[in-house]
């Protein structure tokens, strides 16, 4: 199952592609994709979306070596993307996937049988405006632990650090149930940590079994979280897309054990080489 464990990022500020470059690389997604990337204005934002989309097809083709053009991904109700497949196979009994960008980054994670969700943040705020106040107008969404910890740090870019890698483990696990973000609120997660190792979650007042989390450095201006947990935790519109949602206990944790590799960059030119095979 290993080979399903995968951790990609795309750093987009080093692609700059003409027009017709752009053009060449949107025609490598299925057309049904297409007006979700063009109904971006800015090319940031339009190449976040179609490196975000472009990652998702070359990773499946990649793991599950399924031809480029065969590949059909679909997203749940709340918009979870997942690959409408029976080929998957006994190797990868749930294999999913999920997709975050930010700032410099597009990053995607699979795994072959636990539920997965990421997420990174940029350490960036809006123009001109001071990184205690911007902190503070997500208070609600922290316990009042996370907050302390939060405004203990002993800088305002420490603040800034703690604040980011919270909500980044908080999103990955909204984004790993299959859950939108306005139909689960981030404050009713909260993590518990030992210098962001061992970093446990707490639903309701329980801590979360069988689950995982990791929080790293991305570049020098991110920070990424994974997520990985049980099937069963899924929503049921996402439960719905996988293979199995009960394992025997040992199998669950052969699972769940699997390394979480460290993230591998790849450039757009790789991807574009890659969907091309």
């Amino acid at each position: 199952m290993e080979r399903g464990v995968q951790r990609w990022a795309v750093d987009i500020s080093e692609w700059n592609p003409s027009p017709p470059e752009f053009s060449s690389a949107l025609t490598l997604l299925p057309r049904h994709e297409h007006s979700s990337i063009l109904r971006f204005f800015k090319m940031e934002d339009r190449k976040r979306a179609l490196v975000s989309r472009l990652l998702q097809y070359v990773l499946v083709q990649y793991i599950l070596k399924i031809p480029h053009d065969e590949i059909i991904i679909k997203r749940t109700l709340e918009g979870k993307p997942y690959l409408e497949c029976d080929k998957v196979g006994s190797e990868f009994p749930n294999f999913n996937f999920n997709v975050s960008h930010h700032g410099d980054y597009v990053v995607i994670a699979s795994e072959p049988l636990s539920l997965v969700g990421l997420d990174v943040v940029s350490y960036a705020i809006p123009q001109n405006e001071d990184t205690i106040a911007f902190v503070k107008n997500f208070s609600s969404y922290f316990s009042s632990l996370e907050w302390k910890n939060i405004m203990n740090a002993s800088s305002s870019s420490s603040v800034l650090v703690e604040f980011c890698r919270y909500w980044s483990l908080k999103e990955a696990y909204v984004k790993a149930i299959g859950r939108g973000m306005m139909a689960y609120g981030l404050e009713q997660v909260e993590f518990l940590h030992d210098g962001w190792n061992n970093i446990r979650a707490k639903v309701g007042g329980e801590i979360l079994k069988d689950w995982r989390f990791w929080v790293s450095e991305m570049g020098n201006k991110h920070c990424v979280a994974v997520a990985k947990g049980h099937p069963r935790s899924a929503t049921e519109s996402y439960q719905r897309t996988l293979t199995r949602t009960e394992f025997e206990p040992d199998e669950y944790r052969a699972g769940l054990l699997l390394p979480n590799v460290s993230f591998v960059s790849k450039s757009v030119e790789q991807l574009i080489s890659i969907s091309m095979e």
